[in-house]
């Protein structure tokens, strides 16, 4: 058993997901549940996901979600929704229900109220801090620095079974119907029952051109029978992107891996926290990435 998350703010969501872990419950439960939890609080809104999330440069919060199992074909997601605080729980459905994998826009809205999931205003989907900011773009055209978050949670049940959820409200101020690559399979995530999961974190326009977490998921798969971990795979990743682009510079991208042994991994473009727990471990830790070529052991 073993949870992983982006960025400091996945804390309290890995606590949950532990305790939820050790009392024998489903890696999908666990993941949907630990992500709604953050979804829904208007205060991590400013880490770009859920209510309280920055909108779109008309004003209105939209929202990409996925959700994926490690079972071949179990993906579904959401994208561009608005008026519902939990998408996640919607990419759920999708999953479940839908024939379709992805959803966008207002035929996610309307499956979503099929459902029984209710839209809310524009107005119950903004904080405070939010609706501040997008003021302060209307009237100096300022925007949000280091606007980047997203949550990516990543879970393994004691059946061995390995779920991946991603969340955010996207790019502060985007273009309406913009898509980054959380809600996209290979690009914000990607797991597979036989080998771990992947979950990026970053500039979405950016880093769905590389599709990361299929590599480093793919990579983990090339290296298992040597013994390497899910560290050297996201290392690997973010290198091979670092060469594609050339220069000293890289976008901001975050990576986050775990295999079926529990072992986690990371790398990371920038200083990049991220929080994490396994079966050997008494609580959940935290570690940070201080410099891009970080390379810190995480075989837990």
């Amino acid at each position: 058993m073993a949870a992983i998350g982006t960025w400091s703010f996945s804390r309290p969501a890995v606590e949950r997901m532990r305790c939820m872990l050790l009392a024998g419950q489903n890696a999908t439960d666990v993941v949907e549940t630990a992500m709604a939890v953050v979804e829904d609080d208007v205060e991590t809104g400013r880490h770009i996901v859920g209510r309280g999330g920055y909108p779109n440069f008309k004003g209105v919060v939209e929202c990409d979600a996925a959700i994926m199992e490690g079972v071949p074909g179990r993906f579904g997601a959401v994208a561009a929704l608005q008026g519902i605080a939990q998408p996640c729980r919607v990419a759920r459905k999708v999953m479940d229900r839908s024939p379709h994998s992805l959803l966008v826009g207002e035929g996610a809205e309307a499956f979503a109220q099929e459902l029984g999931f209710t839209s809310e205003p524009n107005d119950n989907m903004l904080s405070d801090h939010t609706a501040a900011a997008y003021q302060d773009f209307l009237d100096k055209n300022k925007t949000v620095s280091g606007g980047h978050d997203t949550i990516g949670l990543i879970a393994l049940d004691l059946s061995g079974n390995i779920t991946v959820g991603v969340s955010t409200s996207g790019a502060p101020f985007k273009s309406p119907g913009r898509v980054g690559d959380s809600p996209l399979p290979g690009c914000g995530l990607y797991a597979d029952h036989t080998v771990g999961a992947a979950a990026a974190t970053g500039d979405g326009d950016k880093i769905m051109c590389y599709c990361p977490s299929f590599h480093v998921v793919q990579l983990m798969r090339q290296v298992s029978n040597s013994g390497s971990n899910p560290n050297e795979a996201c290392r690997a990743v973010l290198d091979d992107i670092q060469r594609r682009i050339g220069g000293d510079t890289c976008f901001e991208i975050g990576l986050i891996s775990l295999n079926i042994k529990g072992e986690v991994g990371a790398a990371s473009s920038v200083e990049f926290p991220y929080t994490f727990w396994n079966q050997g471990m008494d609580s959940v830790e935290e570690q940070v990435i201080n410099q891009p070529s970080s390379n810190t052991s995480l075989n837990n």
